[in-house]
């Protein structure tokens, strides 16, 4: 059976691929049988028996050169006998044949040539080969074939993407920064041309700020896009996976049990532009910050803490009431904590009863790591195991580099680290970030005994108060009246049964819920089992079972770095954080930051709850502050600098004299005047006046559905909380009055992958993933829809026809295949030029019977001639209508475009453009 036919430009050959992995040759002048038979890939047998069939070739093209031996490009034929061999092109050029291998299925090739006209010489120089996921340009003028550098974003989709962030107005340094280390990771063994396809024209780019979209994959790559007018174009590519020991089989990997399969797929990012300091949350309750740098370092031993981040606080003692083995984690007395040395890990990783503990879900590698140009790594900081129960995954995130800290949470409740002293600071369940106030009234489920401490030798007590920890006594640590002995040793033996029974139930729970949280992480169709309970997402998607009251579960759903007015008495904006949760609350944690330069590296940050506590409906999705006039208050922010080039002598003057201090405009306002938090919920949005937490506005965005994502966004220089719905419903409010500005019905939550990677930016931009394998960006701003189809390319440039190859008469005489030429072309003027005066000419008079016929056929070929004429003629005409028609639209089109331009500057004076 045939699958393709080429033909050689001369029209003398043609070639034929064949089922049986054959390609034959055939001469047009003898067609009863073919010229030569070829089998690329068979195994040439002895005694001129037939080679063994091959699989079909389902593609061949056959092109010509003027200076040497003609290519034969094919796809398939590859022999039988190589099981598992990736699908291949095959290039023979004379007497060599080159194999080369592609990741995925061929789906067509394509030659491409110096000339497009099929009866000249080919000249190619290039292939183009469309494959099930790639496009792939071969370069068939370098010897080896290289293949051309993709400048399009065709692997959005290598790994899976899990969740991707937006940042539209970033500082106009980091997309060079980001490109120039990126440039240095492309792989080797490139062609040294440019890409060979240059058809269309760029838009009109109308928008001056820079746009980076990041992406976080199953894999635990990271991806940087430039994502500027309506380009897309990688940047920067991150591995947080190499940090980690790679098991090589499933015997190898005794502490991933949270999750079957991708332990590494990132579930949060958090990134500080300004500073570049990114912070990322792992599926294996793992984080890790990262520091830009230009430099290559090697890292000898890679920072690291664990922290254990546990619900029920007397389950890490051991039935009778004795201690266990002191964690690895925290610093005891007034010590800082230190570092969890690598060669040490995991150093209790049982507890009494045979149960995993205090056991991280990854393993750090433990030597020496070389780390390129770009993000490297602060430190790693991971959530253990607990008594036989796995770590939570992290429902939130947050960073900020003025104040070196990051803090993280999830269903047990919060933990901050300061990353500068590699130090835990704060580790409280939820419960106990209220103290006293909790307005649930929720104990915990079993007497107090021993905790962990909270770090840098603090701990919290129920009223709020920072206390040493040597005076946190516990109300059950005494020894106790010898009378009560039997009766204490009864109830703990009660207490070990029922929590021996609670553990095997959550145990069970946990790999259900750890598979149902996977679900949810990766970009999948949204089941239809899912329970979304009172209508919260934020609350099925976060909350755990691992004890049996899991009503009284409260997740950390929002964290907000920010210099503001923590208490109602305060006169001035401290540094504090924010902390929204699953039930609605917001609580205010104030940050007490040493003096910059050496002194923060040396004295603690003391960390207290304030004791303000404010509510709202359905779970917490964003927190933002607003000045007097209405800004946007950032979060405070210490500008980049090279960490790995030694400072000159008045660098370190001035970075002891730096303190990390907030760019909100409040800072240098009067004490008299006020800042606006802005907070939103799954239901409801408020404003709130600071100091006196006052709410003077509030909206209620939904009774029927959810919000799924809010963000405070600045656009046309003034600041709107826009929000996306699970009802399908865009909205946006003004700030801080929350007046509704836009309802726009856009898409309902078919999957649950729209509800994890939906995000608002500046500007009026938004983003989503459409598909496992599409990026789908909209816009809600005015300008921006104004100016769209400017930014849009052509795919079309008008482009001279070549010139036609040239046929000589020779050629045309001899070189076979039939061809019309009459008299005036062969000894036209036209060809020939004019004759001499002197040359006669003959003309035949009208005499005889022979001159009649002569005139009637003369008569004949002036009529055909006539005929032909008017054809040639109409078709012309018809031509010139089309370019007329073309040239019309166009000018017309261009009228527009100016009148459009003429009305855009009308009122605008000469200083304004």
């Amino acid at each position: 059976a045939i699958h393709s036919v080429a033909w050689h430009h001369e029209g003398k050959q043609f070639i034929c691929s064949h089922s049986d992995g054959t390609l034959t040759i055939w001469n047009v002048k003898s067609p009863t049988k073919p010229f030569q038979t070829i089998t690329p890939h068979g195994k040439q047998l002895k005694d001129g028996k037939k080679p063994e069939p091959c699989k079909p070739i389902l593609k061949v093209e056959y092109k010509t050169t003027r200076a040497g031996e003609p290519f034969i490009i094919l796809s398939g034929g590859l022999s039988y006998d190589t099981v598992g061999r990736r699908p291949c092109l095959t290039v023979m050029h004379g007497k060599s044949t080159a194999v080369l291998e592609m990741d995925y299925s061929i789906v067509d090739f394509l030659t491409l040539c110096e000339t497009p006209y099929p009866n000249d010489f080919q000249e190619p120089y290039a292939v183009v080969v469309l494959l099930e996921k790639d496009l792939v340009l071969i370069d068939l003028a370098q010897n080896g074939y290289p293949i051309f550098e993709n400048p399009y974003p065709l692997t959005i989709h290598e790994s899976p993407v899990t969740c991707c962030e937006y940042f539209a107005d970033c500082p106009v340094d980091l997309i060079p920064a980001l490109y120039s280390v990126g440039a240095r990771q492309k792989r080797q063994g490139y062609s040294k041309k440019e890409w060979p396809i240059s058809g269309g024209n760029w838009g009109l780019i109308t928008q001056s700020y820079p746009e980076i979209i990041i992406t976080g994959h199953a894999d635990g790559s990271i991806k940087f896009w430039d994502a500027s007018a309506i380009t897309l174009q990688v940047l920067y590519k991150l591995k947080t996976a190499k940090v980690f020991e790679k098991s090589r089989n499933k015997d190898d990997r005794p502490n991933t049990d949270i999750v079957d399969e991708d332990p590494y797929a990132i579930q949060i990012i958090s990134w500080c532009p300004e500073s570049r300091m990114l912070c990322i949350a792992g599926v294996s309750a793992h984080v890790i910050i990262y520091r830009f740098s230009k430099q290559e370092v090697t890292t000898e031993v890679i920072p690291m803490l664990e922290v254990r981040l546990l619900y029920e606080i007397n389950d890490v003692e051991s039935p009778d009431g004795e201690q266990v083995p002191p964690l690895p984690t925290p610093g005891t007395g007034s010590n800082p904590q230190s570092i969890v040395p690598q060669s040490h890990p995991s150093t209790s990783s049982s507890s009494s009863d045979g149960l995993r503990d205090n056991v991280p879900c990854l393993k750090v590698k433990n030597s020496p790591l070389k780390q390129s140009p770009g993000y490297q790594i602060e430190l790693v900081i991971q959530l253990v195991w607990v008594s036989g129960e796995p770590p939570q995954q992290i429902t939130s995130l947050a960073v900020n580099s003025a104040y070196g800290l990051v803090v993280f949470g999830n269903c047990n409740g919060i933990a901050m680290v300061d990353y500068l002293q590699k130090t835990v600071l704060l580790n409280l369940g939820t419960i106990e970030l209220y103290g006293s106030n909790d307005p649930y009234r929720r104990e915990p489920r079993s007497p107090r005994k021993t905790r962990q401490p909270s770090g840098a030798g603090l701990c919290e007590i129920n009223e709020g108060t920072v206390v040493p920890e040597d005076r946190c006594k516990s109300p059950t640590s005494g020894s106790g009246s010898p009378n009560n002995s039997d009766d204490d040793q009864k109830m703990n033996n009660f207490i070990e049964k029922v929590k021996t029974k609670s553990r095997k139930f959550s145990k069970m729970v946990t790999n259900d819920i750890a598979k149902m949280s996977r679900k949810l992480s990766l970009p999948t169709e949204l089941k239809p089992d899912l329970d979304v309970k009172d209508n919260s997402f934020s609350r099925s998607r976060s909350s755990s079972v691992t004890s049996i009251d899991k009503e009284s579960r409260e997740a950390i759903s929002a964290l907000h770095f920010c210099e503001t007015f923590t208490r109602k008495a305060d006169t001035s904006p401290s540094p504090c954080l924010w902390v929204g949760t699953t039930l609605g609350t917001v609580l205010v944690i104030v940050l007490n930051l040493p003096p910059g330069g050496e002194q923060r590296l040396l004295q603690p940050v003391i960390v207290s709850p304030s004791g303000t506590i404010l509510r709202l409906k359905g779970a917490i999705l964003r927190m933002a502050f607003l000045d007097t006039t209405g800004s946007l208050v950032p979060p405070a922010h210490e500008p980049w600098r090279e960490h790995n080039v030694p400072e000159d002598k008045d660098e370190k003057d001035k970075s002891k004299k730096r303190r990390p201090v907030s760019v909100s405009p409040s800072s240098s306002q009067e004490i008299s005047e006020n800042q606006y938090a802005v907070i939103c919920s799954e239901k409801q949005a408020k404003v709130i006046s600071l100091p006196s937490q006052n709410c003077i506005y509030k909206q209620n965005i939904t009774e029927t559905s959810f919000v799924l994502r809010g963000d405070i966004v600045s656009l046309s220089n003034s600041i709107c909380l826009a929000c996306f719905c699970a009802n399908g419903h865009i909205m946006t409010f003004s700030l801080p009055s929350l007046r509704p500005l836009l309802d726009v019905y856009y898409l309902p939550l078919t999957n649950m992958r729209i509800a994890r990677t939906f995000c608002f930016t500046n500007n009026g931009q938004a983003l989503y993933l459409v598909s496992p394998t599409e990026i789908q960006r909209l816009t809600y701003s005015q300008e921006t829809c104004e100016n769209l189809q400017e930014m849009l390319g052509e795919l079309f440039t008008p482009v001279e026809t070549p010139e036609a190859p040239n046929r000589g008469f020779f050629k045309g005489l001899f070189g076979g295949g039939a061809q019309s030429l009459d008299r005036e072309e062969l000894f036209g003027e036209s060809a020939s030029g004019k004759a001499s005066r002197s040359l006669a000419q003959h003309i035949p008079g009208p005499g005889g019977i022979e001159g009649v016929k002569g005139a009637a056929s003369g008569v004949v070929g002036e009529l055909a001639r006539a005929r032909l004429a008017l054809d040639e003629r109409g078709q012309k005409l018809g031509e010139l209508e089309e370019k007329t028609a073309a040239m019309l639209y166009s000018a017309d089109s261009f009228s527009k475009h100016a009148h459009e331009m003429m009305l855009k500057y009308k009122d605008k004076k000469w200083y304004q453009f």
